[in-house]
């Protein structure tokens, strides 16, 4: 596709801010639709008549802001945006993905059981150092699409029976609900911003280092709090907004 130049080198505004503003237009105008591919850097900088230097400088700061993300060995894709959580409810991840049009899957990658002093748990918890707890680590994808890697601990003594149960393509949620006649009632979720780790990468599709959201959530049913979660999820793929009022 023709790009027509329309940089201004005149004007005081530097070129990689002219460059970064006519890629986001184009975005916004949906000339480049989520998921597709972008030219290269070359490509645009013959478009554009500018550097590559300069292009890199400006596909950067999209990257950073979300817009666009880069694939490793693949490019620089639009960014889907239409997997964002809003207004939230103590739901579980499956439930999630649904009230957005998604279709959530899971593939476990270990369930163990381990001790409460083995773990980083929070002091809410008011578990002793040798309570044993049921360690749930799941690929939760949408699609077939890696999304996050999700941890859950969840004390056996509350739960009898629930590490012998096969997850593999069971709901959490569901079986607490069923079998242990449990309803969520509360959660406190944590999120950072940090790279993906070495161990996490190739499970996620990304390189190490890729941005990503690191939450913490404590859930609570009418008894306390019965299940605390670490996960990972992608940059790319997952956004949270949030709705802010006055009062």
């Amino acid at each position: 596709m023709v790009i027509v130049n329309r940089l201004d080198p005149t004007s005081g505004v530097p070129l990689y801010l002219q460059v970064e503003r006519s890629l986001q237009q184009r975005v916004d105008v949906g000339e480049w639709v989520p998921g597709e591919r972008l030219p290269t850097e070359e490509e645009l900088g013959k478009a554009y008549g500018v550097s590559r230097v300069t292009v890199r400088q400006a596909v950067a700061r999209l990257v950073d802001r979300g817009v666009l993300v880069r694939e490793q060995g693949r490019g620089t894709f639009v960014r889907d945006t239409s997997l964002t959580a809003g207004a939230r409810w103590v739901t579980s991840f499956t439930a999630e993905l649904a009230q957005l049009g998604h279709s959530a899957g899971s593939r476990v990658l270990g369930q163990t059981v381990v001790t409460a002093g083995e773990e980083d748990l929070p002091p809410e918890m008011q578990l002793p150092a040798d309570a044993r707890m049921l360690r749930l680590r799941r690929l939760r994808t949408d699609g077939s699409r890696p999304v996050g890697v999700q941890t859950a601990l969840l004390p056996l003594d509350r739960f009898p029976g629930l590490a012998d149960i096969d997850f593999t393509d069971r709901s959490l949620y569901r079986t607490l609900n069923e079998r242990y006649g449990l309803v969520p009632r509360e959660a406190v979720e944590t999120f950072t911003v940090g790279g993906v780790l070495d161990e996490d990468a190739t499970t996620l599709g990304v390189a190490p280092g890729a941005h990503a959201f690191y939450v913490e959530r404590l859930t609570f049913d009418a008894h306390g709090p019965f299940e605390h979660v670490r996960s990972v999820m992608r940059g790319d793929r997952y956004r949270v907004r949030l709705a802010l009022r006055t009062s």
